[in-house]
């Protein structure tokens, strides 16, 4: 099974720093935000992802070629022009992908979630979602859990959606936009009851801004080496 990771966001939310470097490159704990996920997907038993990169990509790219990520076949799908989005970015690596369903993780996650390679989707179900308490800075949500099938209210939702998935290929098979975003697709999968998921309370940071970095970085000082995620 594979993996991507989302890396081509334009990270605006952390002001002049992401002029220099693209947010997949910012340090937590001494290292790029995107090698941690790199590790924790070898860690998980992954043998190959494909990462999109959009803004400042060469330097994503750069870093990839000259680090050694032993067991692993890392591919780089360059998104040139204009960033297609968290849906575009998907159908645009689709040749990498292929046809068989894939974990797709957002490279500003921090947490200790670790995918199961060993999970698949049956019958009907195009993806599988992990879920998470609602965090401040999102709190109306994205989805309801029931009996392990995901669904959606029109206002308020008990759970977030952690950028953490094992989806399909097929959910983006007739759709001709080049463009756009992976959440409708999501949101209209849930109400055909296509979706699956679990509630993880275990560490979750969504490093969007400096304010939830530096939070990820004092959660990490707090852990042995032993320890770290």
């Amino acid at each position: 099974m594979k993996a991507m990771v989302l890396a081509a966001g334009l990270g605006k939310r952390f002001g002049p720093i992401t002029k220099k470097i693209p947010k997949p490159m910012i340090k937590l704990g001494g290292k790029p935000l995107i090698e941690h996920t790199i590790l924790k997907l070898r860690m998980a038993g992954f043998s190959e992802i494909i990462i999109n990169v959009h803004w400042l990509g060469h330097v994503i790219k750069d870093f990839i070629e000259t680090r050694d990520f032993t067991g692993l076949q890392v591919s780089i799908v360059e998104e040139k022009g204009r960033v297609l989005g968290t849906g575009g970015g998907i159908k645009n690596a689709l040749p990498k992908i292929g046809q068989s369903p894939f974990w797709l993780i957002n490279s500003d996650v921090y947490t200790s979630y670790v995918p199961d390679l060993s999970k698949t989707l049956k019958d009907k179900t195009l993806g599988h979602l992990v879920l998470v308490k609602n965090p401040s800075h999102h709190e109306k949500g994205d989805f309801e859990l029931d009996r392990g099938r995901v669904s959606q209210r029109d206002d308020v939702n008990s759970l977030t959606f952690s950028g953490m998935s094992l989806l399909s290929p097929r959910i983006f098979e007739n759709i001709a936009d080049e463009v756009f975003a992976l959440e409708p697709l999501l949101s209209d999968l849930a109400m055909k009851k296509h979706l699956t998921g679990e509630f993880f309370d275990g560490t979750w940071i969504d490093v969007g801004n400096i304010e939830r970095l530096s939070r990820a970085e004092k959660h990490l000082e707090s852990r042995t080496p032993k320890s770290r995620l």
